[in-house]
């Protein structure tokens, strides 16, 4: 088997994340002890798909779109999109926010709010975004302000645009965030191939027909682009 070796930007110690990589280790030939400190008696240990995952998640999203890109022979056609190791990831960014201290007070503040779709962000985005744009829901007390580009992936500028959000219902948060639907810049829904078609129309999307949400900004668009390459989910051939 030909294997292509890269550095990983940035490091990660294993031994730091040992209570989100605990439920995911192997029960046999682990990588790692309960420590989190690798076994030197072990060469090229398998890394179970979870556990990738979840590394990836630590490790950066560049790693983690790696790992959801990689699909062995025997795996069963199953989207795992439970992500352990983001909430962890995202409390360590906001801890070098709130001590990046050329930072104004009020602006870390904001991206922190940012993060959970509330403050700044949430009033920017509300004054381009009136309603979801799936279940045409408009009370505010029942929208969310979601990042098109995460806000794990944004730079600090980014986390704060409004034309970088959508004001959409949280089970239509949920579908976006996850990748199982996304929008071409034309306005019309995208559905991931991946996607439980039934569990998706009791969530308030209409699956049967062309579903088309209206115009987008410039800003909108851009984003948009980022959210179809890295977020939205498609399924991958495999060959025999």
């Amino acid at each position: 088997v030909d294997v292509n070796f890269n550095r990983i930007t940035p490091t990660l110690r294993p031994a730091d994340h040992v209570k989100t990589l605990a439920p995911v280790l192997p029960e046999r030939y682990s990588p790692l002890n309960q420590a989190g400190h690798g076994y030197q008696h072990i060469y090229l240990a398998s890394i179970p798909k979870k556990m990738a995952a979840v590394l990836g998640q630590l490790i950066s999203p560049a790693v983690l779109r790696v790992v959801q890109a990689t699909q062995a022979a025997e795996e069963a056609n199953i989207v795992d999109t439970e992500l352990l190791g983001v909430t962890e990831w995202e409390r360590a960014e906001a801890d070098r926010i709130l001590q990046t201290k050329t930072l104004p007070a009020t602006t870390r503040d904001a991206l922190i709010k940012a993060r959970i779709g509330q403050g700044l962000f949430r009033r920017k985005v509300a004054s381009i975004e009136h309603r979801c744009r799936i279940t045409g829901v408009s009370y505010p007390t029942h929208l969310f302000a979601s990042h098109i580009k995460s806000w794990r992936e944004s730079t600090n500028e980014e986390r704060l645009s409004g034309e970088n959000g959508l004001m959409l219902t949280p089970s239509i948060d949920h579908l976006f965030d996850r990748g199982f639907i996304s929008f071409e810049d034309s306005g019309e829904l995208m559905i991931s191939d991946v996607a439980h078609k039934e569990s998706v129309q009791r969530m308030g999307v209409d699956t049967e027909r062309v579903v088309r949400v209206g115009k987008f900004s410039e800003g909108q668009k851009f984003f948009l682009a980022h959210h179809r390459r890295y977020a939205f989910l498609q399924a991958r051939s495999t060959t025999a």
